[in-house]
């Protein structure tokens, strides 16, 4: 018999492929009996990108409510980099996101989850400002005052120079811009991981929420991706591996998924989709998921 997520009072899915259409990824998330999902709208490795069809559109919406897919968020292009110091790049950047918004209006998500950028080299406060800046014109646009489409910022691991990696940064973005209900941050427990936070242990989930509470607030937090990590803490590596099966282990993913604060959110996972033992690895993965679950 397969778990229901529901069934765990829980709200939990993954990324899913939008191969064949937008609607499709609604009969990926059901296979699983997900009641959660995440989607590109388009092909994330190009600029360009394909009207939706009045036939996605309605399916998506229509097999969303068929198969109880509860919840719902679109991830942004791997393309955008809103802190960049290149106008080129800058302007696409801004035009995208306005265009995902878009999209996930049409498809009524409520909200998007993009990486906030790197500075390459024009330093971390120059980076912060740039996205603000960015972000503060995008909601000029009539995209974003016509919809209520929610945009979560997501934290890194802090590779190289991209922004987010520290808590603070993500408090000093949100604190500058003019619409705070129309933002929130999506935590990746892997990202936050190589970062240096502690989600190995319950006391480390403790201390790692309650900076997050002084640095953003917990009332900003909408999403988590449950991601293990293959590297050690503090490496700043962006590795994904499956859950419990890497250094976070099972005792950190329990925490996460029962702790107070943490249990009533939307839960995603990003790891990898290889077979594990011949079993489909998102199954694996969620039945591990719910099997952590008290």
């Amino acid at each position: 018999m397969v778990n229901n997520p529901a069934e765990f009072g829980m709200l939990l899915g993954a990324h899913m492929s939008i191969a064949g259409g937008i609607d499709s990824s609604v009969d990926r998330a059901a296979d699983f009996e997900m009641n959660a999902l995440q989607i590109f709208s388009h092909n994330v490795r190009s600029w360009d990108t394909r009207e939706l069809t009045e036939e996605e559109i309605e399916g998506f919406k229509k097999k969303r409510e068929e198969f109880g897919v509860d919840y719902a968020v679109v991830h942004t292009s791997y393309l955008l980099n809103l802190a960049s110091p290149k106008e080129d790049l800058w302007e696409k950047s801004k035009k995208g996101l306005v265009e995902e918004i878009r999209r996930a209006h049409l498809l009524d998500i409520p909200a998007i989850n993009t990486h906030i950028g790197a500075h390459t080299g024009s330093g971390l406060e120059t980076g912060i400002d740039r996205l603000v800046e960015a972000l503060k014109e995008i909601e000029t646009t009539d995209v974003f005052e016509n919809s209520s489409v929610k945009v979560l910022l997501e934290n890194t691991a802090g590779e190289g120079t991209k922004l987010g990696s520290d808590f603070a940064e993500l408090g000093e973005v949100l604190d500058k811009l003019d619409y705070p209900d129309r933002y929130g941050v999506c935590i990746d427990t892997c990202h936050g991981f190589a970062a240096g936070y502690d989600f190995a242990t319950e006391a480390g989930l403790e201390e790692t929420l309650e900076e997050f509470d002084r640095e953003v607030g917990l009332n900003k937090l909408d999403l988590i991706h449950l991601n293990d990590s293959v590297g050690e803490r503090g490496l700043h590596k962006d590795r994904h591996t499956h859950i419990g099966r890497g250094e976070i282990g099972n005792e950190g993913f329990a925490a996460v998924v029962n702790h107070p604060d943490t249990r009533k959110l939307p839960f995603i996972l990003e790891t990898p989709k290889e077979k594990l033992d011949g079993i489909e690895a998102d199954r694996v993965n969620l039945d591990k998921v719910m099997d952590l679950r008290e």
